[in-house]
């Protein structure tokens, strides 16, 4: 029931063209050989016997080669001369013919090459089709009698119906009759044909329908052989039950090809290579043009023709083409990039065999680039070139060499190269290729000395980067010379040798000449004289003469020195010339010191532990002294002889040249901290002795010899840095607790001042208010105020109920009595009064050290003391002279101040 899509095969075809074109359209060398690594068909189901299914494209370059095609499965697929690939027999595609090799060999050299083919299933796409009318044929469902049980009986047997060939762009009369289908067994039942298939119930539908009643096959519209090639249909009857009667048949139908197609080529423009001077018959690109009608008949036989080039020189005719495969050579000679670089050609395809009366044609541009060859070489632009260079410098560019060269640019053939052929036979010069202008930029690689060299003449020479091509009669090179001066320049002075290595005697005294360290001028053609300056002297040792480099010491040299590394001393010194620019350098006097005997030996360590008695503990000691050998070990280790105690409890015994042992002399010494001076001499000559202090601590010990003094086992279970931090620790938690106190005394004020706040029984006599809010007044209090506007009828002898008890009072005590004041007005002053409250106040046991200030939380709804404005408004205020509050103290200067400042 499958069918090839030749439409999409025909695509497939073209896509292959179109790559193997590309291909050789961009290179300008052919290469044999199949231009692709592998060839795809789409195909339907099955296949068919003599089906084709694509074209391989053998690049046949020289034209001459007779190649013969193979393919690895000769049993299912064939291929003709052309690369057409066909069908051996018919078969459903599967995965195991999915893929296959063509080979393709020539006949006369046996060379060999392959290609893989690639099949693939792909869904029909719909597509129009058409038949002419035509003669109606019957075809009658076949059938055979065979003999079974002694008697006919009649058997149904396979019938390979012939295709029906109908032409593409029939113009109808539709539904156009194509054949009818009939069986000999509707005499008998009565029967209903159907046909089903791609075309008929399956995509494209509708295109070929069927008469149920009489079989008649219609095709309804024009067909098109380029969507689709043939159709492959199946016939059924049945009776009217839809029991099958007949088994179906196949009927295919070929689609005839008409010229209704022009040749399309693959790129409108074609681009292609030449190398120039190229000799006639040299390969030069392949158009190729497609047609999408039948390649095997004449509809799709094309041929190629060149209609014009331009330009026309040298020839009219530089280029021909096959007009088979569309190849174009070239056929004379005289290619010259440098006089034409570009030709441009017409190329037109035609289908029909080329034939201009019948057959369709279409054209298309090839422009022809004339590469460049190396036919010139690079010319010098002078035969002498000049340059100067400083001494003693590097990466200097010194000349800038010009040529001229004919090739197209930056191209190999156009890159020059440049060599030095003479003159610098240290190789001192190097010439560098400026990528740009292509000049040589000849440069110093190697420091020039002007006192030995003052002038290089150089022989150079240019070639291209690539040889010149064959046949060419120029030389391949070009030389000049180049003239280099050197310039001398002011260099630095130097120190020879550097460093400067001497040897001395350490303690040497201060004013003694040690060596003279002078340098030298390169500069042999000026007239330049050195000073002398002192760079680096840690120790400060050393002086040196300006004018003659003498190096004297001005302190005593010692080897055992801090700034003494290795027994040796290291100074730097600076010499200048006066030139101009002045120059310097720098040299290193190295001062190497040999020790002698001026350090006494010490005890080490200088502190030890033993026990209470001589065993089983004894203290090993050793001595450090600052010399070296031999001025140091062997040691030699004495007690003195004072105090007495020293040898009475103490012994000590020489266990080598470095080492002595000391130990308790008596059989019991008290723990404590003794001191015991030991006497170290060295084996210097003459040698050194040092009485030297080890600090001994004598504790009590257990049977192991270990310490078990308290002291001890602190030391020894807690170190230092853990002491420390207990007593940190300690610290912090007495601070933690005073912050605790602190914090639970305030809490206490706090709760004693809410309470001042609630208490409704405040004295307000000696106190300054603060009022955070306004009461009910002071009508709510047990005392009259209104004598405040009355001074002169206080009584002094009045008696007034008990005051009231201050706030910030200790409750436990008792209240104290403060003055009262009687009702009926006095003459008298108001500061008697007052005089005596603040005596009360003064000798109150329960009043703090300040005045403290009362809140009110309600005044009550007036006061009889009236506005605070009528005690300076009043005319009895008015007289009276306040100042004397000052002398009452700091605690009255405020209200002498409100009271006393007058009218302010």
């Amino acid at each position: 029931m499958g069918f090839l899509k030749e439409g999409r095969l025909r695509e497939q075809q073209r896509s292959v063209c179109k790559a193997s074109v590309e291909a050789s359209g961009e290179t300008a060398l052919c290469k044999t050989g199949f231009p692709e690594d592998v060839y795809s068909a789409v195909l339907s189901k099955e296949v068919h016997e003599g089906q084709p299914l694509l074209n391989v494209n053998f690049s046949n370059c020289n034209g001459k080669r007779k190649v013969q095609y193979e393919s690895s499965e000769p049993a299912d697929f064939k291929v003709d001369e052309d690369g057409v690939v066909y069908a051996v027999r018919s078969f459903p595609l599967s995965s195991e013919h999915a893929r296959f090799l063509i080979y393709a060999q020539d006949k006369e050299t046996q060379e060999k090459w392959q290609v893989a083919v690639k099949l693939s299933l792909k869904p029909i796409l719909p597509g129009e089709t058409t038949e002419e009318s035509r003669e109606i044929e019957e075809i009658v469902f076949p059938r055979q009698f065979t003999k079974h049980s002694g008697s006919l009986q009649r058997q149904k047997r396979d019938w390979v119906i012939p295709p029906i060939n109908l032409p593409e762009n029939s113009r109808g009369p539709f539904p156009q009759e194509l054949v009818r289908i009939r069986s000999d067994r509707d005499k008998n039942l009565s029967l209903r044909y159907s046909v089903t298939g791609p075309g008929a119930d399956q995509p494209p539908t509708g295109i070929f329908i069927i008469n149920p009643i009489s079989g008649q096959l219609s095709v309804t519209k024009p067909l098109d052989r380029e969507l689709i090639a043939r159709f492959h249909l199946r016939a059924h009857a049945v009776d009217i039950n839809g029991n099958q009667v007949e088994n179906p048949i196949d009927i295919v139908i070929n689609v005839i090809d008409m010229n209704d197609n022009r040749p399309e080529f693959l790129h409108q423009v074609w681009n292609g290579t030449v190398p120039e001077g190229s000799k006639p018959g040299t390969y030069v690109m392949t158009v190729t043009a497609i047609d999408a009608d039948d390649p095997n008949a004449l509809n799709g036989m094309l041929r190629y023709r060149i209609l014009s080039q331009a330009p026309s020189t040298p020839s009219p005719n530089m280029f021909t083409i096959n007009n088979e495969t569309g190849d174009i050579i070239t056929v004379a000679a005289g290619l010259d990039r440098e006089k034409v670089q570009q030709y441009t050609l017409i190329i037109q395809a035609t289908d029909m065999e080329g034939n201009p009366t019948y057959g369709l044609s279409n054209t298309a541009t090839a422009v022809i680039t004339v590469t460049d060859v190396n036919d010139n070489p690079p010319e010098f632009t002078a035969m002498t070139f000049y340059g100067e260079v400083p001494e003693n410098r590097v990466d200097v560019i010194v000349a800038n060499l010009t040529v001229t060269d004919k090739d197209q640019p930056h191209t190999p053939a156009w890159n020059a190269v440049y060599r030095i052929s003479g003159g610098d036979p240290t190789g001192r010069f190097a010439i560098q290729t400026d990528p740009n202008s292509n000049d040589g930029l000849v440069t110093v690689v190697k420091p020039i000395d002007f006192e030995t060299n003052r002038m290089f003449v150089l022989t150079v020479a240019a070639e291209n980067q690539v040889p010149l091509a064959k046949g060419i009669q120029h030389p391949p090179q070009s030389t000049a010379t180049v003239s280099v001066t050197v310039i001398d320049v002011n260099e630095n002075p130097y120190f020879a040798p550097n460093p400067k290595v001497i040897r001395q005697e350490e303690g040497l005294h201060a004013g003694t000449m040690l060596t003279a360290f002078t340098a030298q001028d390169p500069d042999r053609y000026m007239q330049q004289s050195i000073r002398y300056t002192k760079l680096s002297d840690p120790a400060n040792w050393l002086k040196i003469d300006p004018v003659n480099g003498q190096i004297t010491t001005i302190a005593v040299l010692d080897r055992e020195s801090p700034n003494v590394k290795s027994n040796v001393y290291n100074a730097t010194f600076l010499a200048s010339d006066n030139g101009i620019p002045p120059m310097s350098g720098t040299g290193t006097l190295q001062i190497y010191l040999l020790d002698i005997n001026d350090n006494a030996p010490q005890v080490l360590p200088q502190e030890a532990e033993t026990c209470e008695t001589p065993d089983p503990n004894s203290i090993n000691i050793t001595a450090l002294d600052y010399d070296i050998d031999p001025n140091a070990g062997p040691f030699a280790f004495d007690l003195p002889l004072s105090p007495v105690t020293i040898k009475r409890n103490w012994t000590i015994t020489r266990l080598n040249g470095d080492f002595a042992q000391l130990n308790l002399k008596i059989k019991f010494l008290e723990a404590g901290i003794y001191e015991v001076p030991i006497i170290i001499t060295d084996s210097g000559n003459p040698p050194k002795s040092n009485i030297s202090i080890l600090r001994v601590k004598v504790c009590q010990c257990d049977s192991n010899g270990d310490c078990t003094d308290v002291d001890r086992i602190v030391g020894a279970g807690l170190g230092t840095g853990a002491i420390i931090a207990i007593l940190l620790c300690i610290i912090i938690l007495l601070i933690l607790v005073l912050m605790f106190v602190v914090w639970m005394k305030r809490r206490d004020k706090e709760r004693q001042a809410k309470q001042l706040l609630i208490d409704p029984e405040d004295d307000v006599r000696d106190n300054i208010l603060k009022y955070d809010e306004e009461g009910g007044g002071e009508e709510d209090q047990d005392y009259d105020l209104s004598q405040l506007q009355q001074p002169d009828t206080v009584e002094p002898d009045a008696i007034k109920p008990v005051g009231i008890r201050r706030l910030d009072e200790r409750p436990i005590h008792a209240e104290p009595q403060y003055p009262v004041r009687s009702a009926a007005p006095h003459p008298g002053d108001i500061g008697d009064f007052i005089n005596e409250g603040l005596k009360a106040a003064d000798n109150d046991p329960t009043a703090p050290p300040y005045d403290s200030l009362l809140v009110f939380d309600y005044e009550g709804s007036g006061s009889t003391a009236g506005s605070l404005s009528s005690l300076n408004s009043s005319s009895s205020g008015g007289e009276q002279d306040y100042d004397y509050l000052n002398d009452w103290g700091p605690r009255f200067k405020k209200l002498a101040d409100m009271y006393g400042g007058g009218d302010d």
